[in-house]
């Protein structure tokens, strides 16, 4: 089983952070839309909710695509589909809504629960590169 990477967002501060797990069997089978407690990755005292995702080839998860298939339908918005023009519609292949082992990526976001995810599960903030100033032109 691949690793499986956790992307969790705090609506209130509007911050992520990506958190790679070996295996979360404990996940299999939850939609997205489900609740679950966060003890699973390690937040102890906070409820995420499962919001999306894509498998292993990269293909986005849809909430109207039932269980754990890849399906060709036809799309006219995202996610997985961006159209040039209005109106235009594609038939492309997602993933539906249904956790199993050939998801990669889960995106969560926190729910209930206080304090920051990233200091709770030890990640630093990257900093921000500071602008260089352009050497004068001659």
């Amino acid at each position: 089983m691949p690793k499986i990477r956790l992307v969790i967002s705090e609506p209130k501060t509007r911050k992520t952070v990506q958190v790679e797990k070996d295996e979360l069997p404990s996940l299999i089978g939850l939609k997205i839309g489900d609740t679950f407690e966060g003890t699973v990755v390690g937040l102890g005292g906070f409820t995420l909710e499962i919001t999306g995702g894509s498998d292993t080839d990269g293909f986005p998860m849809r909430p109207e695509v039932l269980g754990a298939v890849r399906k060709k339908i036809l799309l006219a918005s995202g996610p997985g589909y961006r159209p040039k023009k209005k109106g235009i519609r594609r038939r492309k292949y997602v993933r539906g809504n249904t956790l199993s082992e050939s998801i990669t990526q889960i995106n969560v976001k926190v729910v209930e629960g206080e304090g920051d995810v990233g200091t709770i599960l030890g990640i630093k903030p990257k900093e921000k590169a500071e602008k260089k100033p352009e050497e004068e032109k001659k």
